[in-house]
Parts: structure tokens; C-alpha cells; sequence
């Protein structure tokens, strides 16, 4: 099945990548609150990762918007014990408890990999709704994670491959060499590999697609943080460097949603 985006979702992605290359952050302005399927989800997430933008978007935008009808002002997320036991920090908090959402509020912050990604411990407090639709939210939890991670992973091959060009070693940029070469294109290869499950898994939304998806985009972003910090040496980890950004989103959000291991199993479960 050959599987391409249409030319409202392509044309969407360019102004989105515009808006936020120039800085700007207001994502109302360019409607990102009001996506809500899936596919374009994922294209919304791309961008986002593709630009670190930091924050509490993957619970604001796709997961606390399928449990709960309403539009409230400033950030919110949400919990999933056992597998997100923790809310990244927002304005607005929920607790997941078997198919109930309550409201819930911030007891003691935690320490974080990634500093703009602060987590909290969450008490729960009044019912909102039951017979909410879990599966699917943390699914859409997982799934815009997956298409998140992508961005960061395509932004970090860019950026080392600009770095390789104007790097020089021996009197040619270090990118003329074979090895370097060869990181850099796993690293395309992985992310290539990746992309069409993770928009496969928007269409289907099984949990076994979108946990392949997660897998697929985790490994893929984690080889492309690792080669990056490789190639453009210490300096990438400095906060001096753009790419100490990417690095620790990269890091955070492998692990968000569900680890590789867990959504491994969820896999081998559905088989």
C-alpha cells in the first residue's frame, strides 16, 4: 500500500515548520488545538520534535482532549499509573484510575533528564468522568510520542550533517570520510524504517501498530542522539549547543509513554 500525505496535511506541515523556525510558540494561532485525528497528529508532532519545542504537548493537544469534552485555558496533563505514573508540569492536572479521570493536583516535583520536562507526583481529587475511553488516549499518548521523537531524530541527522560539511580534519570536511558516512546513514536508514509505521499505526490505531511505532521511532531517535553527540564531539552536549536541547528530549521521551521494553510486550501480546 503506498501511503502519502495529502496536500492540505503537506501544505499544513510547511507553514507549521515556518511558524516555528521563526520562533513563535503560540500554536492556537495556527489552529495545532484543534487537530484531532490521528494522522494529523502525527504530522503536527513531527514538527514539534523537529524543533524540541518543549512542554506538556503531548498531553495538551492529544491525550487530555480525548478523555474530557471542553477546552480549558493554559497547558494540561494527565497520568497513566502504572505506566506514566508521573505528569510532565502544566496548568491543569488529571489522574487516570482504571476507566475513572479525576482532577488532581501536584504534591512534590521530581527530578527530570530532560530540565525542560519537569515531572510531578499527582493526587487525585474530584470524579470528572467514567467509562472513559483509556486505551485509545494512551494510545494517542504513544502514538504522537512515536511521531515526536521522529522530528528530533530527522532535526539531529540534519544538524550533524551540517556540522560534517563544514568540520574539517585533515584538510577535507570530516563527511568525506567513509565511517562518518556510514553513522549517518543508519542513522537515515532508522528513521526511514521508522516513518511509515508510525504513520501506519495513525491509521490503524491498534495497540500493536502503535507500540511497534514507539519502538521503531525510540531506537531510531536514540542511534540518531548518540551519533550526533559522536560526531560533533563534546561540544554537543554544552549549553552552548543547540544540540544539548534535542539530546535531552531525545532522552526523555524515549522512555515516555511506555519504555521500549514494555511496548515490546505489548507486541508479542497481540501476536
Amino acid at each position: 500500500m503506498m501511503f502519502t500525505l495529502s496536500p492540505e496535511q503537506t501544505d499544513f506541515a510547511g507553514v507549521l515548520h515556518g511558524f516555528l523556525a521563526a520562533g513563535r510558540r503560540d500554536l492556537a494561532e495556527v489552529g495545532v488545538d484543534e487537530v484531532t485525528e490521528p494522522v494529523d497528529l502525527v504530522v503536527v508532532f513531527e514538527e514539534l520534535g523537529h524543533h524540541a519545542v518543549p512542554g506538556p504537548l503531548i498531553e495538551s493537544l492529544a491525550v487530555v482532549p480525548a478523555l474530557v469534552d471542553g477546552t480549558a485555558t493554559g497547558t494540561s496533563s494527565v497520568a497513566f499509573p502504572p505506566h506514566v505514573p508521573h505528569a510532565v508540569e502544566a496548568d491543569h492536572y488529571f489522574l487516570v484510575e482504571g476507566d475513572t479521570l479525576r482532577e488532581a493536583v501536584p504534591t512534590a516535583g521530581l527530578s527530570s533528564v530532560d530540565p525542560a520536562r519537569r515531572l510531578v507526583e499527582l493526587t487525585g481529587g474530584a470524579v470528572i468522568a467514567t467509562g472513559i475511553p483509556v486505551t485509545r488516549a494512551f494510545d494517542l499518548g504513544v502514538l504522537t510520542c512515536s511521531a515526536q521523537l521522529l522530528g528530533l531524530g530527522r532535526a539531529m541527522l540534519e544538524m550533524t550533517t551540517a556540522h560534517t560539511l563544514a568540520r574539517t580534519q585533515f584538510g577535507r570536511p570530516i563527511g568525506s570520510f567513509q565511517a562518518v558516512k556510514h553513522h549517518l546513514a543508519n542513522v537515515l536508514i532508522g528513521l526511514e524504517l521508522a516513518r511509515p509505521l508510525v504513520f501506519g499505526a495513525a491509521v490503524t490505531m491498534t495497540t500493536r501498530d502503535v507500540s511497534a511505532a514507539k519502538v521503531a521511532a525510540s531506537d531510531a531517535a536514540w542511534n540518531a542522539a548518540r551519533t550526533a553527540l559522536q560526531v560533533h564531539g563534546a561540544i554537543g552536549y554544552t549549553a552552548e549547543h543547540e544540540l544539548g536541547r534535542f539530546l535531552l528530549q531525545t532522552r526523555a521521551l524515549r522512555t515516555a509513554w511506555g519504555s521500549p521494553s514494555l511496548h515490546r510486550a505489548r507486541v508479542l501480546e497481540a501476536l
